[in-house]
């Protein structure tokens, strides 16, 4: 059985102190998809980027304190490969691949553009750019079998079952008709599977909180975070959850298991 775990952690030593580490023992995924790490490798010692039994890869953005991604891998990986290959994302830190025979498994932090009209366009430029990256993994797919699964915070929330208050974000970033419609070609057109929302249909599912409002309290969240798979493996998968016992960051961690055993490198 193959675990996967996502979660943005809105600064890795932040969350660490609020008992992450723990919680990741307890928890035993395979593999732990990080994202908005807000930390470059200076600022982590071995306890961040390798914590038992996890080897740690990560993609640091430029900027100091902000966004990146990572990866925490219970199995070595046969490649990792930082960026998508545009700079203007890259120097974000917005995605990290690991490659197995058979299975990639990627981290992906998508822009938010809720601070303006600046970031909104950086956001539809990463969208334009993703898309067709993510079309390049189904290609393959068809051609080889390599299975895909693309976890992260995505920065929308689908479909208006994905958060509380549909009706009155439905003019902002994160709820755009152009956002979601996105959405609907990554899973209509190109064919890649909500593993979570195929394995749970029900209401009231969020993986974000605003810290405003007593949010977090009152369950009034967003289905922003997604484990997106290639069919094959999304009909393997099983047991989703979304933890909420405790508050690592202002996002919940997303399990889903998987049928699936990974390689030896």
């Amino acid at each position: 059985m193959l675990r996967v775990t996502s979660i943005n952690v809105n600064g890795l030593r932040s969350a660490f102190r609020k008992g992450l580490a723990d919680w990741l023992a307890i928890n035993r995924a395979d593999v732990v998809c990080l994202q908005e790490l807000k930390a470059h490798a200076q600022d982590l010692d071995e306890s961040l980027t390798d914590p038992a039994p996890y080897t740690g890869h990560f993609h640091f953005a430029q900027k100091k304190g902000y966004s990146g991604v990572g990866l925490y891998l219970n199995a070595q990986a046969e490649q990792v490969h930082p960026g998508i290959g545009i700079p203007e994302f890259d120097h974000e830190g917005r995605l990290i691949v690991a490659r197995w025979p058979g299975l990639t498994i990627a981290s992906a932090y998508l822009p938010s553009g809720s601070s303006g009209d600046e970031r909104q366009a950086v956001k539809m430029r990463f969208l334009d750019a993703f898309l067709p990256w993510l079309e390049d993994r189904m290609k393959e797919h068809r051609e080889s079998g390599q299975e895909l699964i693309v976890c992260g915070d995505w920065n929308i929330a689908h479909k208006e079952i994905d958060l509380k208050n549909w009706r009155g974000n439905r003019k902002n970033s994160g709820f755009l008709p152009e956002e979601r419609a996105w959405l609907d070609r990554i899973f209509e057109e190109i064919g890649l599977v909500d593993v979570f929302r195929k394995l749970e249909p029900g209401e009231d599912q969020y993986t974000w909180w605003s810290n405003r409002g007593q949010a977090w309290a009152k369950n009034v969240g967003w289905r922003i975070d997604y484990q997106i798979a290639t069919p094959g493996i999304a009909g393997k998968a099983s047991n989703p959850k979304i933890y909420k016992d405790e508050r690592f960051s202002d996002h919940a961690p997303l399990t889903i298991d998987y049928d699936w055993q990974l390689p030896v490198i």
